[in-house]
């Protein structure tokens, strides 16, 4: 039944090799010929497409229907069949015939509606079809009473045949899939085209009313081909080109909030030359994300260039150790001058550290010296290899062991370096930059129409962007990933383009300092670059993961059921995971609780205290709510929906915890100083009691479940808003306690205060879901109305 299951989603993406796991359920045995079967003997079969497959849903297609053929091929012939044996034959077999059944309604249902591949399509469903019946058919070896010698062709007569219909039948369905692929792909740049074309009736329109008009109709497109373009993200299996298809999108949607502002600005100031540069800027970074998207499903380039992408630090360190420990295996396999010129590239991308003006003196002494260290060690080596190869010594000799030992330490103590000069780099730069006085200083002094100002804090926001732009590269070098090298390139060409917008904005608010529009057109963009610092400190936290081999858990905080630990029969748990699509659901929801375990750890960083008991707990909730956005990306501890509802159990009760402490804390302080802390306090409890509630509720059903796990991280995400607010308030109460000022606070103040305190609860919440994407496009086509208004 798994081939005819999986049926219904393969038509979004194929292009298939069959894997080394499936193939190796395919057969074991002999050299096929060229039609497929065995010339030496009939007992195995093999297959082989030709074809890579890409997408998750095209496997989970074949290898259900591989594991199925490869049952009946390889079953044991033996003299005396019993009747379990042939009855399970002939259930599989008809099993086999069942899931292409059903597999072809699907393709003959696409073919349908698809004319110019409805030839291909239906003469691959109808060899599907045909093989399906002939297993079915050389499976039908009824029981016992019948005589083999009846004449009828079976699998025990005829197991070529089987071989053959089995070959043509995984054959045909690859080629479905293939076609139904090639059906996707036409679908995401059918809907690019119309995006493209949409957008450049936008980019020439004249009026209001009209931009009006267009916009929406752009804004269902966008939306259209999010849908498309997600599922493909998410039935991707190669990690890098996932990485650059949500890099792609990410862009794509930000930069609808952005063309929306910077095209109304246009309409409302046409003479204005930074409005013009402003906009332009947004359109041409949109068409840019578009053709990557198509490049990345069509795996070609428009240009017909291969793409080279630019070696990390660290991939080379890691080849180059690859290497010379391959010398214990085979001390002949590769020359002195391919270990040599591999170094040499290693050290020549140092110098983007040595050479960096933001790389401390000590640092930069340190990386030269263990440059020099590692080319010793590798002289030191070449030269005891060449002895080896000239004694013709066939083990590896104590003396090339050692070298081999001390070349790799050697390697590993630079790589740890240059990971450690571009961590604190980073760190350092996001702690200068965590006041935004800058981007501040631009709006003021746009909305004072003060040109000079807007000059001054534009070479300051440069000065900025250079920072990060080269700090993004240092960081690309350690990252340990392939998807997290992509999205520090993402980081680097973010901050390298948004930059210069932010300037353009802020010159067109100087020349027109009472335009609401140019207002809000440079808030956007504002915007846009803060959401890039905050990811700029989730994606040091995962670098620093990797690199200390604990990608899926941040700290030692979580808690799971372990049998003999909890008092929990794992055997009465089903274990459900999520599944594709509801991976997509609630990633969404999952990134803002990424965004706010960074505005906590940022919070708890501050304090000098780090033993202090509200610090431990603030830094054991975010590292479980961490954990629970990693489930969101299926990763990390968490694999199944039970780890996630007993992890939201354990957090409900770290809350409780968190809230006794805290209220410990309020005793300690005056009058005036708890009534804001204990708000906080109550919301925490009640929230706490609530998530309790809904982790231990039982649930059936798929819904449900989904349901219940949506509900879990909201919940959880509230708390640490909460968490985000309260760490502050505590920082600033505890040491104005220490300094004892407690009894110069006026009730009054305390009032002007709170006030201020709810705005910037405001803004908190507008911040955490403006960050990661300004708003959804179903949001900005909802919302259009409001234009017209303006």
């Amino acid at each position: 039944g798994g081939g005819g299951g999986g049926g219904g989603s393969s038509s979004r993406g194929v292009e298939v090799r069959v894997p080394g796991s499936a193939r190796r359920a395919m057969a074991t045995s002999p050299c096929s010929s060229s039609s497929g079967v065995s010339s030496s003997s009939s007992s195995g079969f093999s297959f082989d497409s030709g074809l890579e497959i890409k997408t998750r849903s095209v496997e989970q297609t074949l290898v259900p229907l591989v594991s199925q053929i490869t049952t009946l091929i390889n079953h044991k012939d033996k003299p005396k069949k019993s009747d379990k044996t042939l009855q399970a034959i002939q259930r599989v077999g008809q099993a086999v015939n069942q899931a292409v059944g059903r597999f072809i309604t699907v393709g003959e249902a696409i073919a349908n509606e698809n004319r110019e591949l409805k030839e291909e399509l239906s003469v691959a469903c109808s060899e599907a079809k045909r093989a399906g019946e002939t297993i079915a058919q050389l499976t039908d070896v009824g029981s016992l009473d019948q005589p083999e010698s009846d004449g009828r062709v079976t699998i025990f007569t005829d197991k070529t045949g089987v071989v053959k219909a089995a070959r043509l039948l995984l054959s045909s369905v690859t080629k479905v899939l293939v076609l139904a692929d090639r059906i996707v792909i036409k679908q995401i740049i059918s809907s690019r085209n119309k995006v493209l074309a949409t957008m450049e009736q936008l980019e020439k329109v004249g009026s209001f009313q009209e931009f009006v008009q267009i916009f929406s109709q752009f804004g269902n497109e966008m939306v259209e081909f999010a849908h498309l373009t997600g599922d493909r993200q998410n039935d991707l299996k190669d990690e890098r080109k996932k990485a650059k298809m949500a890099a792609a999108r990410a862009v794509l949607e930000k930069c609808t909030m952005m063309l929306l502002t910077a095209s109304k600005t246009c309409l409302r100031h046409p003479d204005c030359e930074s409005a013009r540069v402003n906009k332009e800027g947004v359109f041409h970074r949109m068409r840019m994300a578009l053709e990557q998207v198509v490049e990345i499903v069509t795996d070609t380039r428009a240009n017909g260039e291969v793409e080279v992408a630019p070696v990390s630090i660290f991939t080379g360190i890691k080849e180059f150790k690859s290497k010379v420990e391959g010398l214990r295996e085979n001390l002949y396999f590769l020359s002195k001058e391919s270990l040599s010129l591999m170094l040499e590239l290693i050290l020549e991308h140092t110098e983007d550290f040595t050479d960096s003006a933001y790389t401390s003196h000590e640092c930069r002494e340190r990386i030269l010296e263990l440059s020099k260290q590692a080319k010793t060690e590798l002289e030191q080596l070449i030269s005891v290899w060449m002895q080896a190869q000239t004694q013709k010594a066939k083990d590896i000799t104590e003396d090339l062991e050692l070298s081999i030992l001390k070349t790799c330490q050697c390697v590993d103590e630079l790589k740890k370096e240059l990971h450690s000069a571009a961590t604190v780099l980073v760190t350092d730069l996001l702690k200068s930059h965590a006041d935004h006085m800058v981007l501040k200083a631009l709006k003021i002094a746009g909305v004072e129409g003060n040109l000079e100002g807007v000059a001054e804090y534009a070479c300051k926001l440069s000065e900025q962007k250079e920072q990060l732009v080269e700090i993004c590269r240092l960081l690309r070098h350690v990252s340990g990933t392939e998807p997290l090298e992509i999205t520090c390139m993402h980081a680097e060409d973010t901050f390298r383009v948004t930059g210069p917008q932010i300037i353009s904005a802020a010159e067109t608010l100087a020349l027109h300092p009472s335009s609401k529009i140019a207002k809000e057109n440079l808030a956007v963009f504002c915007e846009a670059w803060e959401s890039q610092l905050s990811d700029m400190s989730v994606l040091l936290r995962e670098i620093n993961d990797v690199f200390e081999g604990r990608r899926g858990e941040k700290r030692a905080y979580l808690s799971l059921p372990r049998p003999g630990k909890h008092n929990v029969s794992l055997k009465t748990l089903k274990p459900v995971k999520l599944d594709g699509e509801e991976q997509g659901k609630i990633a969404k929801l999952g990134l803002e609780l990424r965004l706010l375990t960074s505005d906590v750890d940022s919070e708890t960083e501050k304090w000098e205290d780090q033993e202090s008991e509200i610090v431990r707990h603030g830094q054991s909730m975010s590292s479980m709510a961490y954990s629970m956005y990693l489930f969101t990306r299926g990763e990390g501890l968490l694999k199944t929906t039970q780890d996630l509802f007993h992890q939201a159990e354990v957090f409900a009760t770290a809350g409780l915890k968190l809230s006794a402490v805290l209220h410990a804390f309020s005793n300690q302080l005056e009058d005036d100083d708890k009534p804001l802390l204990l708000v906080e306090i109550d919301k925490l409890i009640s929230m706490s009691q609530q998530l309790q509630i809904t982790a231990k509720a039982p649930v059936q059903g798929k819904i449900a479940i989904f349901t219940k796990v949506d509900t879990c991280i909201q919940k959880t995400r509230s708390m640490i808003i909460v968490l985000a607010r309260v760490l502050p308030v505590c920082y600033r109460l505890q040491r104005k306690h220490k300094a004892g000022n407690g009894s110069l606070r006026s009730p009054r103040a305390w009032k002007a205060n709170r006030l201020q305190t709810v705005t910037n609860d405001d803004s908190l919440d507008g911040k955490t879901v403006e960050a990661f994407g300004v708003k959804s496009l179903e949001h900005h086509v909802a919302n259009l109305t409001f234009l017209e208004s303006k």
